[in-house]
């Protein structure tokens, strides 16, 4: 196969390897991966625990127009994705969202937040779509912003991945007890004195961060498989809380790096690799769950 800078895999794995670190745009792209893999992970835990998916799926879908709107007026599309993912995550904590989080609701209560959320992915689809008509670039731009891309990621970008990513896991270490305690069980860690409702607005700005970062490297239609894939798959797996997290984080970094490397080789886009990887990691673990209950 031949990909990106000629590069041709072969059997050879000393010599495939050596060839993923030759180039400092792969360098980049190894450090940035490991590092969105890991916030993913950790972050994706939680979401799936909370039950949060849906959010977490809209935040996703609102970093294309954020990153549009961005490469529309000229700058970073960072600066868009961040920016409204931040945007929307504080929208949805406003409209009372919080999964798991949300003590004593009930199911019209859980209907309307849905419906709710569903209103902002939807208007932020069509913003994504305006701007596209405006900017009126080459399509490949979009299908980066889309699909993801490893190529041209810089120093200055690792950085600031690193940066932001240090941020959130830092405040996922003070609010981690807490946290888990609000999505196990609303009611009780509520009557116990824990502020439900501030933690569901600390984690829903967390996912927007992640999400932000986790587009720049798979795309905004594809992030959500490396939030929710490795956690259910681990989900599967352990049903210890300590356990799990490490899970879904060791998966995330090697569905990661496996899906750097195939894409380097071959001209596809990075989260189609990324995404194939993390579903049949979740077959596997489903399948192995399903035969254990079936033989025990």
């Amino acid at each position: 196969m031949i990909g990106a800078a000629g590069a041709h895999a072969s059997w050879n794995v000393v010599d495939d390897v050596r060839q993923l670190f030759e180039f400092t745009f792969m360098v980049n792209a190894l450090r940035a991966g490991t590092i969105v893999a890991v916030v993913a992970g950790v972050v994706g835990w939680f979401m799936v625990l909370r039950r949060e998916a849906f959010a977490g799926h809209t935040l996703a879908l609102v970093g294309f127009p954020g990153a549009a709107g961005a490469v529309w007026l000229g700058v970073d599309a960072a600066w868009g994705y961040f920016g409204f993912c931040l945007g929307a995550a504080l929208v949805i904590a406003g409209l009372g969202t919080g999964g798991a989080g949300s003590a004593g609701g009930a199911g019209g209560r859980y209907s309307e937040e849905s419906a709710g959320i569903g209103v902002v992915q939807a208007f932020a689809l069509a913003c994504g779509f305006l701007f596209v008509s405006l900017y009126g670039g080459f399509l490949n731009g979009v299908n980066a912003l889309l699909f993801g891309t490893f190529l041209g990621i810089t120093d200055g970008q690792v950085l600031v991945l690193l940066v932001v990513a240090a941020a959130a896991l830092v405040v996922v270490g003070a609010v981690g007890r807490p946290l888990l305690f609000a999505s196990v069980d609303p009611d009780v860690a509520a009557a116990r004195g824990v502020g439900v409702r501030g933690l569901n607005v600390v984690f829903l700005v967390l996912l927007g961060l992640t999400v932000a970062e986790v587009s720049q490297i798979t795309g905004t239609l594809l992030v959500f498989a490396l939030l929710v894939m490795p956690a259910a798959t681990a989900q599967h797996m352990t049903a210890r809380p300590q356990t799990g997290l490490c899970v879904t984080v060791a998966l995330a970094v090697a569905v990661t790096w496996l899906g750097l490397a195939v894409a380097y080789f071959t001209p596809y886009p990075i989260g189609f690799f990324v995404t194939t990887f993390a579903f049949a990691a979740y077959v596997g673990a489903a399948a192995t769950r399903l035969l254990r209950l079936r033989t025990g």
